[in-house]
């Protein structure tokens, strides 16, 4: 046995005690949240009013009536074993963090007790400077604030015998700009509401709220934790820098909802359970395509809320593989040639009269107000391709975009056959000057002669990025480590703006005597007309595409350094500025805060290839090419013909031309690094890294190891190859 394999974990594969029978779920969901049933249990009436009211109208919540809720969120917690509590936040790290205090203290006296109070609640102050800021504060500035979210509930994380009560908040510096990802996903979704119910209202006065919704599919890698421990590139990056494809990988498509082996499953219903706790809706879990990958997927929920699940999900599954010796990887492309983790992003719109925006109707005037945000939509990524693109842009989703199931960087809108049609129909009846009238084209029977499966899911484009899916868009292109919160906050912006320009184009034409419903119809035709190019139905990964994507104009931005320029341009500044998004400074501040991301990505990696190379590569290859030559000089010596070792001297051959080449490349690699490092310009840096270090040196230096992978003798390998990595269970 080999020293790789002989690392693998010895956890069994019944660590949750699979004999046991699980408890129903609705048992225990939600018991670790503090929702609004617990609320109504613990917080006197004027407080319980006070926080339904904050969670359902965003109503500001008084100071003093915050310490009543903070007692019994204590007496609750406490109740649950809690001893601590934290301010849960999501800065631009990526990841969430967290301060734990205990709610015990010492009062004048010496007296010992616990207590929570209102302020506590309502506000900390973090290190603003020490998180990502852009340049919005020095070091020396370093005070900034975490801010109760009451839309997102309190829930309490379980760590081994530890339990901690988290409280969702948002994070600004000390001068009110935003440092998180919560705070601009906050102010989209009431941007979006304000501009929906305005358009809904020409339909149906009694809308007063929209809510924006989200439903997440989250896919991602489990492996052995020992295998995962014998990777350096792994544990630095999450992604492989070396390995040579299994013989087998996915082309027999036989792990795609196959069966799921025992000790993941168990994996499974551990981190499920944990999540259901967390009030978190998993629907569905499944095989996804590549071998050792896999799926789970929640019911939709409000966007706020999806996005802080989604979040928490992450980090649960994360801890959860440890004690059944595995890990997970959320990376977007862990092993080259085989399928990607992307995180689709279930996008819609509901009104608090029960109707789902983006589902067609049973009567002229449903189908009329699916028609107008359904159009809407389409025109509003038709507009903002660029900063959408720019939503889900990294160094990690650029490995994926475009390879094997991913979506490519096109931003593309699919519809199906028939909504073509549909719209189709609306250009040939406006063109044709019909009579003001004759209503007949807004009697459009869109839910006609469409089979119930058909609505369900439309037909699905796996190529396509933005695709209409039955009663929602879908969202393809999102990266699987991304947080949510990134490209809703893109995606509400831009369809609010597109639907207060819509508002005010149809009120111009009824201002001039126009009917409401010829008005709004002829907007909507004018919508269609001006965004057709950004619809496609066709294989988003032909070359074919790619070249009549060019001549339609569309933006093909592959790598992240030229993507993100999309943030700070004229237009899109003024998007944001004017929604009440983003500052100016802010904007800058995250695009100068994604470049240096990006950066230091791409620098660890280059470190950990020429690391890895010299010291785990190229070792066991020299000594493997010595074997050969004394082997290939004791058969000369013995006296025996060229002819009996020419086959060990061609492998001798090409080993000596890997070693060699690798060995040049890494230093090429180093001195390139040195190189974009001297750059100043954050931008041209990241540009020169994308440029001239990876994309210059790293297939490169890859293509020249994994040769040597397949050359070299197997016992002197050290790292653990993809046939273990994918299939040892």
């Amino acid at each position: 046995m080999s020293l790789r394999i002989s690392a693998l974990s010895n956890i069994p594969a019944t660590t949750d005690e699979l004999g046991k029978i699980t408890p129903k779920i609705t048992t225990v969901f939600g018991s670790h949240v503090f929702n609004l049933k617990t609320a109504r249990e613990y917080l006197s009436d004027d407080a319980y009013k006070s926080i339904l009211a904050s969670m359902k109208s965003g109503q500001k919540i008084d100071r003093n009536v915050a310490a009543n809720i903070a007692n019994g969120m204590r007496a609750w917690a406490e109740s649950k074993g809690v001893t601590h509590f934290t301010h849960w936040f999501q800065p631009l790290t990526g990841t969430t963090a967290e301060k734990h205090d205990s709610f015990f203290t010492l009062k004048s006296d010496g007296t010992p007790i616990e207590e929570f109070d209102g302020a506590a609640l309502i506000q900390q102050e973090p290190d603003a400077s020490s998180f990502p800021n852009g340049g919005l504060r020095a070091t020396f500035e370093a005070r900034g604030y975490t801010g109760w979210d009451p839309s997102s509930p309190p829930f309490i994380i379980e760590i081994g015998h530890g339990r901690t009560l988290c409280i969702p908040t948002i994070f600004i510096s000390y001068t009110g700009e935003s440092l998180d990802y919560k705070a601009p996903l906050l102010k989209s979704i009431d941007a979006l509401n304000k501009a929906a119910v305005d358009v809904c209202n020409y339909f149906d006065r009694n809308v007063t709220k929209v809510t924006v919704t989200l439903g997440w599919e989250q896919e991602y890698f489990v492996i052995d934790d020992g295998l995962f421990k014998a990777r350096p590139d792994l544990i630095m990056c999450g992604r492989t820098l070396y390995g040579h494809n299994s013989a087998k990988n996915q082309q027999l498509e036989d792990h795609y909802f196959g069966s799921i082996p025992e000790r993941v499953y168990a994996f499974m219903r551990d981190f499920e359970n944990e999540c259901y706790k967390l009030g978190i809706p998993l629907r569905t879990r499944h095989n996804e395509v590549a071998p050792a990958q896999f799926e789970c997927a929640p019911i939709f929920e409000e966007a706020n809320l999806a996005v802080d699940h989604n979040t928490l999900l992450m980090d649960v599954m994360t801890r959860i593989a440890l004690r059944h010796g595995l890990r997970v990887l959320l990376h977007e492309k862990p092993f080259a040639g085989i399928n990607g983790s992307g995180k689709h992003n279930n996008w819609s719109m509901s009104t608090d009269t029960g109707v789902n925006l983006l589902a067609p109707g049973k009567t002229p005037k449903s189908n009329l107000m699916f028609l107008a945000f359904f159009v809407n939509t389409i025109k509003a990524v038709h507009d903002y391709a660029d900063v959408l693109r720019a939503a889900i842009a990294s160094a990690p989703n650029d490995h994926r975009l475009g390879a094997n199931e991913a979506p490519p960087a096109i931003i593309s809108v699919f519809i199906g056959e028939y909504l073509t049609k549909v719209l189709n129909d609306i250009k040939q009846r406006v063109n044709n000057d019909m009579d003001e009238q004759d209503e007949s084209m807004l009697k459009l029977d869109i839910h006609k002669n469409i089979p119930d499966l058909l609505l369900d899911n439309t037909d699905r484009n796996r190529t396509s990025p933005f695709a209409f899916t039955g009663n929602k868009f879908e969202f393809r292109a999102v990266g699987s480590t991304a947080n949510c919160a990134s490209p809703m906050t893109v995606l509400n912006t831009i369809m609010a703006q597109t639907l207060k320009n819509f508002k005010t184009e149809v009120d111009g034409l009824i201002e001039k005597g126009e009917k409401k419903e010829i008005a709004i119809m002829q907007v909507i035709n004018d919508y269609i007309v001006s965004s057709e190019k950004i619809l496609f139905e066709g294989d988003g990964y032909s070359e074919a595409w790619e070249k009549e994507a060019e001549e339609r104009g569309l933006p093909n931005l592959k790598t992240t350094p030229l993507a993100l320029d999309a943030m700070v341009n004229e237009k899109n500044t003024e998007l944001f500025v004017k929604n009440g998004i983003y500052s100016h400074s802010e904007l800058h501040a995250r695009h100068e805060i994604e470049l240096e991301k990006y950066i230091k990505k791409v620098q660890i990696e280059g470190r950990i290839m020429g690391e890895m190379a010299t010291s785990m590569i190229l070792p066991p290859a020299i000594r493997y090419q010595n074997l050969l030559a004394k082997n290939i000089k004791g058969l000369k010596d013995a006296g025996l013909t060229e002819e009996a070792y020419a086959n060990q001297k061609q492998i001798l051959d090409k080993i000596s031309e890997h070693i060699n080449k690798a060995s040049d490349l890494v230093e090429q690699m180093i001195g390139a690094r040195k190189k974009a490092n001297a750059i100043e310009d954050t931008r041209e840096k990241a540009i020169a890294y994308e440029a001239d270090v990876k994309a210059k040196f790293f297939d490169q230096i890859r293509y020249h190891a994994d040769k040597l992978e397949l050359l070299v003798d197997d016992k002197e390998w050290y790292l653990p190859k993809y046939r273990e990595l994918l299939f040892l269970r």
